[in-house]
């Protein structure tokens, strides 16, 4: 049974069938998910969704894009809700310099801050990491992220940054941007990783794989990425699945 590791079910791209579609994930081989928050209100939707479903998990934090909200309230929110049984990660959190809101140095001081937040509270973390690629692994190695552990979600950097974080002993969170045609560093970095720091992930509703490339996104298109993983690897189906559903488990503190 498959784990995706990050999905966003409380998107409003949910909202007419979200429902049906969730009851149906382990009818279709989907044995957990972890909902994940990108702001207050997002990490309050996704509690509300681990309280519902018994295999769905949480993870709450606030996107670097969203930290213009954050304040000593706010974190402390973060903090208190953290303890909640079925919440396992502090995320996403991290840098993106995609966007210019808000600006770099405000997304750092709240980068750090929920980093030791999650050392706080013993949670591994889950980053972002989109065009700013030094500033994240210089953050992550000043702070000893490497002490809570977590995954890299969306990994989108070159071998380099990859055996980085790898030798940190993060786990590298690969979707459906594997299948897509301009993603030869990408699939390098499949290549070179051990199954063993790999999980899946959907980003759902975003980053549908190939051939649904530009539809919404769901749990169910995991196999094509689990197909290419197995291309690219030369391993089996059932040896991608059975593995990385082991490392979401470590990873998240099963």
């Amino acid at each position: 049974m498959i784990f995706d590791t990050h999905a966003h079910y409380d998107d409003e791209a949910f909202d007419e069938d979200r429902e049906e579609l969730l009851v149906s994930l382990q009818s279709h081989g989907i044995e957990a998910v972890t909902n994940v928050g990108a702001s207050i209100k997002t990490s309050e939707n996704t509690i509300k969704l681990a309280e519902k479903y018994s295999y769905i998990f949480g993870a709450i934090g606030v996107h670097p894009n969203e930290t213009g909200e954050l304040n000593d309230e706010k974190l402390n929110w973060l903090k208190e809700n953290s303890s909640r049984s079925k919440i396992v990660a502090i995320g996403e959190i991290g840098l993106d310099y995609y966007w210019e809101e808000p600006d770099h140095e405000t997304q750092k001081t709240w980068f750090v801050r929920q980093l030791n937040l999650a050392k706080e509270v013993k949670l591994p973390v889950i980053i972002h990491s989109r065009d700013a690629a030094k500033d994240t692994l210089d953050i992550m190695k000043a702070e000893h992220s490497q002490d809570v552990g977590g995954v890299i979600h969306c990994f989108s950097y070159g071998k380099e940054m990859a055996r980085e974080y790898l030798n940190m002993g993060f786990y590298l969170g690969i979707g459906g941007v594997l299948t897509f045609k301009n993603a030869r560093k990408l699939k390098e970095v499949v290549e070179y990783m051990p199954l063993d720091q790999l999980v899946l992930e959907t980003d759902c509703p975003y980053l549908a794989p190939v051939p649904n490339r530009g539809k919404r996104n769901s749990s169910l298109n995991l196999s094509y990425v689990i197909d290419e993983i197995s291309a690219i690897k030369g391993i089996s189906r059932d040896e991608i699945i059975e593995v990385t559903t082991r490392n979401a488990k470590k990873l998240y503190h099963l």
